[in-house]
């Protein structure tokens, strides 16, 4: 397992984000993303509403929750649990 970065410097792999593991590293890629700097700055809907598309299935909503994680930490935020962000993608997003 790799050990996860405690701020966004000091992030090389996908797999050092904090929440990240093997599967969300594997959707990444399906998205094109290859290295973590590659998520500062994205959109964490528009991520999770490709990945829905080109998977062709609805994926649970904690998966936008880790999305909004992931960037918000490569944007500078702390590390938080994916859950942290539940409250905000229901008032962002009531319909995921």
């Amino acid at each position: 397992m790799a050990s996860k970065a405690e701020s966004a410097e000091a992030c090389v792999r996908l797999a050092q984000i904090p929440n990240i593991g093997p599967a969300m590293v594997a959707d990444f890629h399906l998205l094109g993303i290859e290295r973590p700097e590659q998520l500062r700055g994205q959109n964490a809907f528009r991520l999770y509403s490709r990945l829905c598309e080109l998977t062709h299935a609805r994926h649970d909503p904690c998966v936008l929750d880790t999305f909004l994680a992931a960037v918000d930490f490569m944007d500078g935020a702390p590390p938080l649990p994916w859950w942290h962000y539940t409250a905000e993608r229901k008032r962002l997003y009531p319909a995921v």
